[in-house]
């Protein structure tokens, strides 16, 4: 299975709640899978960062993961990130989205303690062990800052683990992967911003959180990088990363759900405590979207 590969670009799909929210809009969530489908998505990556997975309960993150996989009907992968800080809890997700027909399962390293590489091998080993599907690791520095090139291609060597979403900066550590696994590990891109940036230093897809209002230009830098126009991927890639600069100031997680809301969608709000953008917050964001010319089909 270690040659099981994703390529393109996979929004970090969100995960649109009802006003309490907690409780999956089951509506909209299919609704943003089509129209993202349209688009040309070339899958998707639930209940991740961007998803808020990991503050949600398990049986919403079961029915979203079941939502998902339903709308998108085989035609493109789902990859469903199913860490937990019970790592029981976590197995049985990673279950479940075998038993739904998700594609792969995708977690990050172990949370909050301080796990030497042993830990974090084992921990790679168990989930891998459970499922008979792809798993994915996500290597975030914020989750587990430990996790060097020499330790995820040593994890690459178990069974079923098939691919790294490179959450990071540092390319540097993404070749030396790349070459430490002779270019069999399935590298996707994490940073937005740094789309570009990655491909270049060989990672074969891209899955990001303003995918969900930018996808067009996306996959157009994609597509610009793989038909040999650098110049031409960099010019859109300063054009995206002048919005990512806003949606970085006024937090991620809030603001591309109100950037959804604004495309209308009814994405609702992120989860408690993060920031709420209304009121004076939400004509804030909105200015700063305009004056870096956002909605681009305007």
């Amino acid at each position: 299975m270690s040659n099981y590969k994703i390529y393109g670009i996979l929004p970090a799909l969100l995960t649109p709640f009802e006003n309490d929210g907690k409780t999956v809009n089951e509506s909209t969530a299919r609704k943003l899978i089509d129209f993202q489908l349209s688009q040309g998505a070339d899958g998707f990556y639930i209940l991740g960062g961007t998803g808020e997975g990991l503050v949600m309960s398990k049986a919403e993150r079961e029915k979203m993961c079941e939502i998902a996989v339903d709308e998108v009907r085989g035609r493109k992968p789902v990859i469903c990130h199913i860490a937990a800080v019970n790592t029981d809890e976590m197995i049985e997700l990673a279950k479940h989205a075998e038993r739904v027909g998700a594609d792969a399962v995708a977690a990050t390293p172990p949370l909050f303690f301080a796990y030497d590489e042993n830990d974090i091998y084992n921990y790679y080993k168990t989930i891998a062990c459970s499922v008979n599907i792809p798993v994915i690791i996500y290597y975030h520095p914020s989750a587990q800052k430990d996790m060097s090139a020499d330790l995820i291609a040593e994890i690459f060597k178990i069974d079923n683990v098939t691919g790294v979403k490179w959450s990071s900066n540092d390319f540097y550590q993404l070749m030396k992967l790349k070459d430490k696994t002779n270019g069999e590990m399935n590298i996707i891109n994490g940073p937005d911003e740094l789309l570009l940036a990655g491909l270049a230093a060989g990672a074969d897809a891209g899955i990001g959180s303003t995918y969900n209002c930018m996808l067009p230009e996306f996959l157009e830098i994609y597509r610009l990088f793989n038909d040999g126009k650098p110049d031409k991927a960099l010019k859109l890639q300063l054009k995206v990363n002048r919005v990512i600069d806003v949606v970085i100031k006024h937090k991620v997680v809030p603001s591309v759900k109100y950037m959804t809301n604004l495309m209308g969608f009814d994405s609702g709000r992120a989860t408690y405590p993060m920031r709420q953008i209304e009121g004076k917050l939400a004509a804030e964001l909105e200015k700063d979207l305009k004056t870096v010319g956002w909605p681009f089909n305007e």
